[in-house]
């Protein structure tokens, strides 16, 4: 069963609403330990003070904020916990917004809302409201040492809130290379991946799509542990792509060809 990651009340205007929080999603990166070459034993990391001399345990740990190199202040979790911020142990809602009015690229971790006790019914209430209107509440809340930008929407028979990146987290575009002068397309071009395009076109069904190199390294990993050495192939490489509107026609014709329905026999 999971865990509420975070308790407190989702508040807005005058309303006053209970909830917990929990992780919507959970990485499926496979996950490796470091082995020393040699012998594959796993490798040990310690918490190690240099001046002490010695392994230091997580109850005399403090977090310290760098002013200089080799300077810090040192503050206590008790003191991070005592600051009077309402975002602190409040999800506090300042704006309804149209939910197209937020681009995906601010979007970053998602936790699912439950009422806890005494907050159902308004918690239906806001649920039910917003799917209605089609409204997103806005606002912030204290997760994880840092005041988070925050939406709130519905999703199926839940509320979901997300943490938004500020407008500083998110990488200014005109400082990737090779967008300085976008190249210029013809208008043939454009028609034919159009076509392209609506050949392919569908719904998106995330349950059609599986980790297939989490797959590969699986069945590698079993390999291994059956005695079965396999040869390490070359990673496959795919040339840029250089007549564009032949590519074009070659693609719109293998998508209709495996479109076309088997004749009948």
């Amino acid at each position: 069963m999971p865990r509420a990651i975070w308790r407190g009340s989702l508040v807005f205007g005058l309303v006053n609403i209970p909830v917990k929080a929990y992780a919507a999603t959970r990485d499926r990166t496979i996950s490796f330990k470091m082995l020393h070459s040699e012998c594959h034993t796993p490798l040990k990391y310690q918490r190690w003070c240099p001046a002490c001399g010695r392994e230091v345990g997580w109850a005399e740990i403090d977090r310290g904020y760098p002013i200089t190199k080799d300077k810090f202040i040192a503050l206590k979790k008790e003191e991070l916990e005592g600051l009077q911020l309402k975002t602190v142990k409040n999800i506090d809602v300042q704006k309804f917004v149209d939910s197209a009015t937020i681009d995906s690229i601010y979007f970053s971790t998602h936790y699912y809302l439950a009422p806890d006790e005494g907050g159902e019914k308004a918690y239906s209430l806001l649920r039910d409201v917003l799917a209605l209107t089609n409204k997103v509440a806005v606002g912030k809340v204290v997760i994880h040492n840092k005041e988070h930008v925050i939406a709130v929407r519905p999703y199926q028979k839940a509320l979901v809130m997300t943490t938004l990146h500020y407008p500083s987290e998110v990488i200014d575009i005109d400082k990737i290379e090779g967008l300085e002068k976008p190249a210029a397309v013809r208008g043939n071009e454009l028609d034919l991946a159009k076509v392209l395009i609506e050949h392919m076109g569908g719904e998106f069904k995330p349950e059609e799509y599986v980790d297939s190199y989490r797959q590969a390294v699986m069945q590698l990993i079993r390999q291994k542990a059956e005695g079965i050495e396999v040869p390490a192939a070359k990673p496959v490489e795919v040339a840029a792509t250089v007549d564009l509107m032949k590519a074009l026609q070659a693609s719109v014709q293998a998508v209709k060809k495996e479109q076309k329905p088997a004749s009948a026999t």
